[in-house]
């Protein structure tokens, strides 16, 4: 097994307790994805695949039509995907992605939570080594699949790794195959739960329970804000 599945295993995955804060995330995604490739699911590939993202989420069916027609109306605010990019305490390095109407009001929260919690807000693309930016695509596990056939025939669509998570089959993959293995899996008529956009770090930092719980209070004020999408950071979790 490589590095995504060490990190799958190691990872801590936490769910947002506040289930409005997902829709929202949700929401703006789809729009976005909608606004720049259509708003109609059977053309428009990565939407497809938001709105099975957002099924899995228990979002209603009118919140996601919603997102979907907010990308055709004048008076949608345009949302821009940031990465954000700083040290947390400890040296943690800390990749932030966000989904935002106003850069200038993100970028100022950002630093803030940073320097409250004892880190500091970097430059764009300082941590660009640090992580590898992977596409990870959840699909069911449930059916007569052999796993070392379909890893055989991924490998040529560009994926890394392939393992069993609980009930379902987890692939890996650079983040510029993401197309190829959608169009892969979807032509195989595999049933895909869910995707996601991941940064895996390159080498992790052992900290402390004393020291973890410091970063955990920063990677955790960040998460709240409405703007962030996803946090990642290379603390090794105990």
């Amino acid at each position: 097994m490589g590095r995504a599945f060490e990190y799958r295993k190691a990872r801590k995955l936490k769910r947002w307790g506040n289930m409005a804060i997902v829709f929202t995330r949700l929401g703006k995604e789809i729009t976005m994805v909608a606004k720049s490739g259509g708003a109609d699911p059977d053309t428009n590939p990565k939407l497809r695949l938001l709105i099975q993202n957002a099924k899995s989420e228990n979002m209603p069916k009118d919140n996601i039509e919603r997102a979907i027609r907010r990308a055709t109306d004048k008076d949608t605010k345009e949302y821009k995907e940031v990465v954000y990019e700083g040290y947390g305490p400890y040296g943690v390095a800390i990749l932030v992605e966000t989904a935002t109407d106003n850069p200038t009001r993100t970028v100022a929260n950002i630093r803030s939570y940073f320097n409250k919690h004892g880190g500091s807000l970097g430059t764009s693309g300082m941590l660009d080594f640090m992580f590898e930016h992977k596409c990870s695509f959840r699909i069911d596990g449930k059916d007569s699949i052999s796993l070392d056939e379909l890893e055989l025939e991924l490998i040529d669509y560009g994926v890394e790794e392939v393992f069993v998570e609980d009930d379902s089959i987890l692939i890996f993959a650079d983040f510029a195959q993401f197309g190829p293995v959608q169009r892969y899996l979807e032509g195989k008529g595999l049933h895909i739960l869910n995707f996601q956009f991941e940064r895996i770090p390159t080498d992790t930092k052992k900290l402390t329970p004393e020291q973890q719980e410091e970063v955990e209070k920063l990677v955790d004020k960040i998460e709240e804000d409405e703007d962030v999408t996803h946090v990642f950071h290379n603390m090794e979790i105990a």
